[in-house]
Parts: C-alpha cells; structure tokens; sequence
C-alpha cells in the first residue's frame, strides 16, 4: 500500500521530513476494522508527533489521526461493521496512523460517516468532533451549571478546529451563552457565522473584554491554545466555583491562583480512551455516531476549510507548515490518492 511516513523526527523544511512510501498491506485481527482511506485531515498532535518521536530500529513512521473511508475487511472480533460499511474516525496514537491506503483501527472508536457528506467533508470531524464533546460534555459537565456564575461560556481559540466544534455544539445543545476569542478579522467573522454570541480579541486583555459584555462571569472556560499565556486573564475572567479546561501543552501550568476561586482544572486528551483500553472506550464510536446525526439533521456542519489533492508527501508537508503558522482556520484535509 501507498503511505506516507518518516524516519527521523525534526522540521518539516527538510527533505526528509514526510516522504511518500510502500508498505505491506495490514491484516486486521481482534476487533480490528481494515479502513480503505478515501480522505485525511490533519491536526496540531500530527506536527507534535513528527517533530519529536523516533520510529523504532529503522522503521517508518506513519501519521495521522483522521479519516473517513471504507471497511474493507473485519477481524474475527468485529460485530458492530461489516465490509463495505462507510466510517470516519480518529484512529490511535500508539497504532500507525491514517496516512496511507489503508488503516486498521478498533471498531470502537470508529462512526458511521455521516450521510450527507462527503469523505473530505467528513474526514475534518472526527478527532476535533471527539476532543471537543469530550471537553465539553465529559470533562466540564456544562449541563450542570455554576451557582451564580453566568450561564456562558469562554472558548479561547474559536476559530481552530477544535473552538469551531465546541461553538456548533454549544448553541445546538445547550443553551448557553458562547463567547469566542479570535484576533483577526476573517477568523472572527469565521466564529460568528459558527454561532458565538459574543466574540472578543485574546490579542488583548481578556477579562476587561469579557466584563464589559455585562453577562457576568462566566461559569466555563475552555483554552484550545496558548493557555500558558492567556492563565492570568483566565483565572480573572472565570466565576467562582467555575470549571476550567484545556487542549494544549504548556511548558509549565500553574494552577495555583485558581485555589481562591476554587476553580476545577480539567484536561481533555481524545486519545486516553484508546490509549488505556477504558472501559468506557466505545464511547467515543457513540460520540462519532451522535456527531454524524447532528451533521446529517442540518445542526453542526463540517468545519473543512480546504481540500488538497491527492493525499501525497508534498501536500501534506504544506499542510504541516500551515498549521505550525498557528494561522490555521478550522480544517485541512487531503483526499484522494494519485
């Protein structure tokens, strides 16, 4: 099969960096789906990956953690898909990843594709879709309110792929007030047109800008980027009793001054679920399953900003050096191969 891949870690200007590669088809065993991949969409965890991790004893690395496609074969264990079946999902980080002709993935943490969309339209979804409604649903528990905290909502970076869900998913199942932080004026008006309330400029002081819409404190935050920066404004801008989480890696996190306030401090990571075997794993092809009824009922839409073709080493190094611009406006996919 075709694949993309790497031998050794570093910065995407190299020649080296992502090389277009022949691999040995996989075999699925266990409760393994063989995904013939029709599409891709890359994260911020892909850029992560490539810069820091060594294949083992010479081997390729292949990235990757969203794809929509179609069963091809079913390990002995699978009893919830069949061949032919049309599925998006987000894969695993210890496993090779969707950047090849075909994936194996647990039937677990895979979804029906949404009916009414497209393999690229679809492709964008699954890992922000999933990181996302966990943030939101599982880790803040929005649906239980903060006693005298305003019933709202802060997400910080709404304009990525990750804000560009929680915003759709706020205003379609809830009904809090969404205030979105975005600095430029197209991922602004981006923002808007996904349903913020409110938007602000996290360019700037953000609690001022918050206080001064006059709903109050927020009860929720949610940080999708450069927490470690905007910590001073958060722990300003959240009510007492409030509950905080993040999406990113900051060198350091202090979470001391939110002792006073006596904040919660929540961290989301799509991939704990695969990456422990939880008990609880199924529920991400449950999220999945939601997700695509939500889209296929006209209340979320993809978040797919741009399409390239075909899924190739040279597309998706540009796609890599796009994103590590922190400029990106919700998603990229790939789709197709040459």
């Amino acid at each position: 099969m075709r694949a993309i891949g790497y031998q050794t870690p570093g910065p995407i200007d190299r020649a080296e960096s992502l090389v277009d590669i022949t691999l040995p088809d996989p075999v699925p065993t266990g409760r393994d789906l063989l995904v013939d991949v029709k599409a891709v969409s890359v994260n911020p965890v892909d850029t992560k990956v490539r810069k820091s991790a060594t294949p083992a004893g010479g081997d390729w690395k292949v990235l990757g953690w969203d794809a929509a496609g179609i069963v091809r074969a079913i390990g002995p264990e699978v009893t919830w898909f069949k061949p032919g079946d049309s599925v998006y999902h987000a894969g695993d980080i210890t496993r090779a990843g969707t950047n090849a002709e075909l994936h194996l993935v647990d039937e677990r943490i895979v979804g029906q594709k949404p009916e009414s969309l497209g393999w690229a339209e679809s492709a964008a979804l699954p890992l922000t879709g999933l990181t996302a409604w966990e943030a939101l649903f599982d880790r803040l528990d929005v649906a239980k309110p903060v006693p005298g905290a305003a019933n709202a909502i802060l997400i910080i970076g709404g304009a990525g792929g990750v804000g560009s869900i929680a915003i759709q998913l706020l205003r379609a199942l809830t009904d809090m007030t969404v205030i979105a932080s975005a600095s430029r004026a197209e991922t602004q008006d981006w923002v808007r047109s996904l349903g913020a309330h409110h938007v602000i400029d996290h360019s700037k002081p953000i609690a001022a800008q918050v206080a001064d819409l006059g709903i109050g404190a927020p009860g929720f935050v949610f940080s999708t980027t450069h927490t470690d920066v905007h910590l001073p404004e958060i722990i300003a801008a959240i009510a007492p009793q409030g509950r905080f989480a993040l999406i990113d890696d900051p060198a350091q996190l202090d979470v001391n001054p939110f002792k006073r306030k006596a904040v919660s401090v929540h961290w989301e990571l799509m991939f704990t679920r695969s990456l422990f075997q939880t008990a609880d794993m199924a529920a991400q092809r449950d999220i999945l399953n939601r997700l695509a009824g939500l889209v296929d009922e006209g209340k979320i839409r993809t978040t797919l900003t741009e399409t390239l073709s075909p899924i190739s080493a040279e597309n998706l190094k540009r796609v890599h050096g796009l994103i590590e611009s922190h400029a990106a406006q919700g998603k990229f996919v790939l789709e197709g191969w040459a």
